[in-house]
């Protein structure tokens, strides 16, 4: 494998509705398409947090190679024809327990069994098409809140040094009751209005503040009554060492409130905070 790059970046991803896999007209698409050019570096392996897998514990899975697993209903049939049968990463993942268990997460579980669900497999099968990156995946704890996953993250910084890239995989606003019945793409103001104070928050760095933005941004609650697609991204925020440089890497609101705002990461030395 040669020299491990050490890595400085890492993603939030939000990869909206499983149809990007085959559907040209959404827009983020193009920008995972050319993911090479926002991103040269192959990494050694990718560590991905899925809105989609949910659990108790942070869990990991621990498989040599990952089946695709289509966990969503009633979509065009090409959809579960898709395979991407990237090798698992089963080292990384016991990696990721032991640095979690170092910094004071108690049990963290490992899955044998899971492969990828579509929070990973749907953007990487457009950023990664060869599927020859081994990848891991870590799971969110809807009933905890924003510092645990940043603290998650944190406990995770390490790995970038080892040539992981960590990926969290979510949707900037995610509130699937209130989807459609919108013409065009228009975006209701309730969901503009966060996906803005969001943009904002982070491009200020106000880390607290996207923190603890269930008291803080406008219509929380409503962006995302459930944050399982929220916390990737607090665990990136971590991950690239807590007080990150924030680009957007993409944005816009399609079906009215879905959000694809997206961004990179990027630690920055800072010797003060040592």
């Amino acid at each position: 494998m040669g020299g491990l790059m050490s890595l400085k970046n890492t993603f939030y991803i939000s990869h909206g509705s499983p149809t990007l896999a085959i559907d040209e007209s959404i827009e983020i698409r193009k920008v995972l398409k050319s993911w090479k050019q926002i991103f040269p570096h192959k990494p050694s392996a990718i560590l991905l947090i899925s809105g989609h897998w949910d659990t108790a514990v942070p869990s990991v899975n621990v498989v040599q190679r990952n089946e695709t697993i289509y966990d969503f209903y009633g979509f065009p049939k090409s959809m579960y024809q898709i395979k991407y049968p990237a090798p698992g990463a089963p080292e990384l993942a016991k990696r990721v327990k032991e640095l979690l268990q170092k910094s004071g997460f108690g049990r963290v579980d490992e899955d044998k069994r899971r492969g990828l669900d579509h929070g990973a497999w749907v953007p990487l099968s457009l950023m990664y098409p060869e599927a020859d990156i081994p990848v891991c995946q870590l799971s969110v704890q809807s009933d905890k809140d924003g510092t645990h996953h940043y603290n998650m993250g944190k406990a995770l910084a390490p790995l970038k040094d080892e040539g992981v890239l960590i990926i969290g995989s979510g949707s900037a606003v995610h509130n699937l009751r209130e989807l459609g019945g919108h013409s065009g793409n228009t975006a209701v103001p309730w969901a503009l209005e966060f996906d803005n104070w969001l943009k904002r928050a982070l491009l200020e760095g106000r880390y607290e503040d996207v923190n603890n933005w269930d008291k803080k941004a406008p219509h929380a609650k409503r962006a995302h009554p459930w944050p399982d697609h929220f916390y990737p991204l607090h665990v990136a925020i971590g991950a690239a060492g807590g007080n990150p440089k924030t680009q957007l890497i993409h944005s816009n609101i399609e079906l009215g409130s879905l959000s694809y705002s997206s961004f990179q990461f990027t630690e920055v030395s800072d010797s003060s905070s040592a």
